[in-house]
């Protein structure tokens, strides 16, 4: 099926890896122009490789998305190197995880500036461009544990939580200019952040999945690719719970 978004204009943030590096190669394999963003051009050198055997353009950049100024400056970038942006993909994350009575101001102002913030400055920064493209999508990367919550994670909750409720705020926003703006919510998915779980983590996880296996990263670029594509026009303000049936 051609979702129709051959030479579209994608950016995602987070891109060097697990569910950002499936999500740019599947946008890729649309026909879509990319912009890769991380933490360093290097860390996400492998994904653009695997994007550009697909033809499109693919612009990289390092950039720490906890800074304002930088992701400022980053905008400017992009707007320079793509020329407009039909797609954006927030995605960069990061977890500090521990109990609140150990945790510390960095910690939570870390995860609050990367995940929240910086979606937040990007989303600014870009936001005339994207107005004046009409048909734009925004995709927000939240969690389960942004609804739901968790035990020794409340910066990330926090965060993820902040993320679906500013998803909400702008898609009653941008709607009338129509702009879409969505939040995608993942459940255990198999990434370099859920490996520094154990082993006995990941089984007791498992049992509570409905589908009775873990999720990949190309389950949740799928979810992206609806979201993207002319398939959710008629689609804003909403949370795309992606997790195997973990909270039912």
């Amino acid at each position: 099926m051609d979702l129709g978004l051959k030479g579209k204009c994608a950016v995602v943030t987070g891109s060097s890896r697990g569910i950002g590096r499936a999500v740019a190669e599947a946008l890729a394999r649309e026909g879509c122009d990319l912009a890769l963003i991380a933490t360093s051009t290097s860390n996400v050198d492998a994904t653009a490789e695997a994007c550009r055997v697909h033809g499109g353009r693919v612009f990289t950049y390092g950039v720490n998305m906890g800074s304002f100024d930088a992701v400022q400056a980053l905008a400017a970038q992009l707007q320079a190197d793509l020329g407009r942006v039909d797609v954006l993909v927030n995605n960069a994350g990061v977890t500090r995880d521990g109990l609140v009575m150990r945790m510390s101001e960095d910690d939570w102002d870390t995860v609050v500036d990367v995940n929240l913030k910086g979606a937040f400055a990007l989303i600014r920064a870009l936001a005339r461009t994207l107005l004046k493209n009409r048909g734009a999508r925004i995709i927000n990367m939240a969690s389960v544990v942004g609804i739901h919550g968790n035990a020794g994670q409340a910066n990330y909750a926090a965060s993820k939580g902040g993320l679906i409720a500013m998803t909400r705020s702008l898609a009653k926003e941008f709607g009338s200019r129509g702009v879409l703006v969505n939040a995608i919510a993942p459940g255990f998915i198999e990434t370099d952040m859920t490996s520094a779980l154990t082993e006995e983590q990941k089984e007791s996880m498992l049992g509570d999945i409905a589908v009775g296996r873990r999720g990949r990263g190309e389950d949740v670029a799928g979810g992206v690719l609806y979201l993207a594509s002319g398939l959710s026009d008629y689609v804003t303000g909403q949370v795309l719970v992606i997790d195997g049936g973990l909270r039912l």
